[in-house]
This record gives C-alpha cells, sequence and structure tokens, in this order.
C-alpha cells in the first residue's frame, strides 16, 4: 500500500508500473482530470470574490437553470480533457450531444463527466464536487457511451469543501488524495477505503416521503426504528461521500414526480455506483445493480441507492417484498 502523503502524480505511475503492458494512456487522462479539478477549485475557492456566483441565464439539456460556475467548469473540463489527446469522445452532463475533439481522433477512451455537481447550494456555501467516468473507446461513435457501468476502467470524483479531495478506482481499490494548497499537489490522505458492513446514517430526501411507494416508506420506517440518523445535503458528491467514508446508506429514488428518478446514469449513478462497490459496498435501482444497466440515452435518469452491505441488503428485501 502506498504511504500517506504521496503525490496523486507519483501514486498513478506506480499503479501504472503493477501492469506490463500499460501504455501510459490512462495515467495522462487521470492527470488531466487532476490538472482541470485544480482550476475549478481555484474558482470555487474565488466564487463569492470574482462575481461568479448565481445563474448564468440559461438552462441546460436537462431543464436546469445554469450556475456561472457551472459554464466555467464545464469549459475547464473541456479544454483540459480534449487536450490531452487520450479521450475519443467527451460526454457532458451540461450539453445536449457528446463532442469529439480533434486532439482526441487516436485516443483510447471517452469520458462523461458532470463539470460541477450540486452546483445549485453554490450560493449557499455547501460542498459541491465534478464526477467522472471513463470507458474503452468502442466504435468510434456516440453509441460508446451507452456501456454497463461494469464496464468502467476509471471513475471518480472531486469535491470542493473544507478541503478539496479528489476520490477515484480503476478497478483496484478506492483512493483519495487531499489537495495541499500550500504546494499545489494531492497528496494520499485516504488509502484505500473500504464502506463498513453497517453504518448509522441514512441519506434521502424525506420531504418526499409521501411521494414513495410503500416498500420505500416501510424501509425508511425500519432504519428509523433501528436508531439510524437522518443526513441530507442536498449535494450528490457531499452525501456520497460521506457513505463512502462512514457507511449507512444515500438514496435519490423515483417518486410520483419524478417516475425515472432524477439523478443521471452516466454523470452521477454510474461513477459512484463504481466507486462505492470498489470500496466493497453496493449499488441499486430498488432492484438491480445500477452496474448491470445497459443505457438507452446520453441523459437517461435512474433511481439511485448505494451505502453498505446491511443497508442495501435490507433495501432489496423491502422493495422486492
Amino acid at each position: 500500500m502506498a504511504k500517506i502523503g504521496t503525490d496523486l502524480n507519483s501514486f498513478i505511475l506506480e499503479e501504472e508500473r503493477k501492469h506490463p503492458d500499460a501504455t501510459g494512456s490512462l495515467t495522462m487522462a487521470l492527470m488531466a482530470i487532476e490538472a482541470a479539478a485544480k482550476k475549478i477549485a481555484s474558482h470555487v475557492r474565488r466564487a463569492g470574490l470574482a462575481d461568479i456566483l448565481g445563474k448564468a441565464g440559461t438552462t441546460n439539456v436537462q431543464g436546469e437553470e445554469v450556475q456561472k460556475l457551472d459554464v466555467i467548469s464545464n469549459n475547464i473540463m473541456i479544454e483540459h480533457l480534449s487536450a490531452c489527446g487520450e479521450f475519443f469522445a467527451l460526454a457532458s452532463e451540461e450539453l445536449d450531444e457528446a463532442i469529439f475533439p480533434e486532439e482526441g481522433k487516436n485516443g483510447k477512451y471517452i469520458i462523461a463527466f458532470d463539470p460541477l455537481d450540486g452546483s445549485s447550494n453554490i450560493d449557499v456555501n455547501v460542498s459541491i464536487g465534478t464526477i467522472f467516468s471513463i470507458q474503452r473507446k468502442i466504435n468510434g461513435t456516440q453509441e460508446d457511451f451507452l456501456q454497463e457501468g461494469k464496464n468502467q476502467i476509471a471513475a471518480g470524483y472531486v469535491i470542493y469543501g473544507s478541503s478539496t479531495m479528489l476520490v477515484y478506482s480503476t478497478g483496484s481499490g478506492v483512493n483519495g488524495f487531499t489537495l495541499d494548497p500550500s504546494v499545489g499537489m494531492f497528496l494520499l490522505s485516504h488509502p484505500d477505503i473500504k464502506l463498513p458492513e453497517k453504518g448509522k446514517i441514512y441519506s434521502l430526501n424525506e420531504s418526499n416521503y409521501k411521494k414513495w411507494d410503500e416498500p420505500l416508506r416501510k424501509y425508511v420506517d425500519h432504519l428509523k426504528d433501528e436508531g439510524y440518523t437522518a443526513r441530507y445535503i442536498g449535494s450528490m458528491v457531499a452525501d456520497v461521500h460521506r457513505t463512502l467514508i462512514k457507511g449507512g446508506m444515500f438514496g435519490y429514488p423515483a417518486d410520483k414526480k419524478n417516475v425515472n428518478g432524477k439523478l443521471r446514469l452516466l454523470y452521477e449513478a454510474s461513477p459512484m455506483a463504481f466507486l462505492i462497490e470498489q470500496a466493497g459496498g453496493k449499488s441499486s435501482t430498488g432492484k438491480d445493480s445500477i452496474l448491470d444497466i445497459k443505457p438507452e440515452k446520453l441523459h437517461q435518469r435512474v433511481p439511485v441507492f448505494l451505502g453498505s452491505k446491511y443497508e442495501m441488503d435490507l433495501l432489496e428485501k423491502y422493495m422486492n417484498e
């Protein structure tokens, strides 16, 4: 196991050395994400001082109001991911269609990303983040994005909070790196993250309780009877990060208003499910593993439940009765 304090670039290179057939392409791809994250983190820190808080005056493909930092973060991600030359195609939650950068025409990978998850919380200084999912190029068309989550070769997120952390997995466990602003480097702070088998926290927006199906209401009531504590931030990166570290359960279920759920499969659900399962937890739509879903479109939505094995097994027991 790498030592606490190892910088991210050294860690990535050391991981690459474990695979003699590696070409360095994934290393370059991850370093491009790191560079973009540092720049976004800088903008987030200065948001209240630089007149970049608030709404941009437009809506994205999801019909959601775009925040100024959404636009900035999306442009930064596109700039760095395109320039590295490793990505044949980019799909952003903020854009209708995928982008095929000229620099990536020989790239091996495709990447789907949410440039700034939780941006509606920007104005109140709540933790927000960037989420990414990397898969292999197959046919060289937009259809390449419609792969099951279990095919991901890397996934992760960056959380911009009291500190900036980059958490990622390439399929061999999950590691977290904290940005040290004094040296401008991400340093290993959370090696080999593992979810507890059972947690003490459940995280859902309970204001929707009456809109949920009866099995889900019974499940949440069961957790309350066991003495669980409710914690819900409303920024997926922040809620999932807490779940990854402390265990328990995070959910954004379908309800009478959002019959297919609200979170996006490619940009949010699939990469977070990959991380949770790599850390020893489970993911589910309430019926099946999120990683087994074959997407039908770029902006598909799904119900999402992520967490420790105990809470997830209990959930599926109630949901499948």
